[in-house]
């Protein structure tokens, strides 16, 4: 583990070095904090939590056929994607709204939004997260829980 600093209400590492405390137990990160190379790690929110709370902000604009895949053991890119698809354009950007806001509030911001304008299938990356909103036809076209099958689909309950 590297020195650094607490960058946001998730982060506990600089922004060189940035990674969420959810790939790191709670016994490093206190050790870490009582070294001194850690402030305010006790406010940080694991992956999972972070997961959640999209998952959650989702649900709340009605998405549909949420899925939850947690491809931390095959891929260094993100530790979940979560997939929903919506049935309109104006659905699928409230959906990308809500997701924003919900973790705007907790501290979580977005690396990047793309495919907002088209609304056809919108990708959030939020790190260790990345959330992939689509339309029905452009959710059946992608696939991407064909191509992740080596992740792990997980329930909104394991999440808790």
């Amino acid at each position: 583990l590297d020195n650094g600093k607490n960058t946001g209400k998730h982060a506990c590492l600089s922004a060189d070095h940035r990674r969420t405390a959810g790939r790191y137990d709670r016994q490093d990160l206190q050790l870490l904090q009582k070294n001194g190379n850690l402030e305010r790690c006790e406010d940080y929110m694991e992956t999972r939590e972070i997961a959640l709370l999209a998952v959650n902000a989702l649900e709340d604009k009605k998405a549909e056929d949420i899925r939850i895949i947690d491809i931390s053991n095959i891929s260094t890119i993100a530790d979940y994607f979560i997939i929903a698809d919506g049935s309109n354009k104006s659905q699928i950007q409230a959906m990308t709204d809500n997701v924003s806001e919900a973790l705007g509030r907790a501290g979580v911001t977005v690396r990047q939004i793309e495919g907002y304008q088209n609304a056809n299938w919108i990708l959030m990356d939020f790190q260790d997260i990345i959330i992939h909103i689509f339309d029905r036809e452009n959710r059946l076209f992608y696939d991407l829980e064909r191509i992740w099958r080596d992740g792990v689909l997980i329930e909104k309950e394991a999440l808790q």
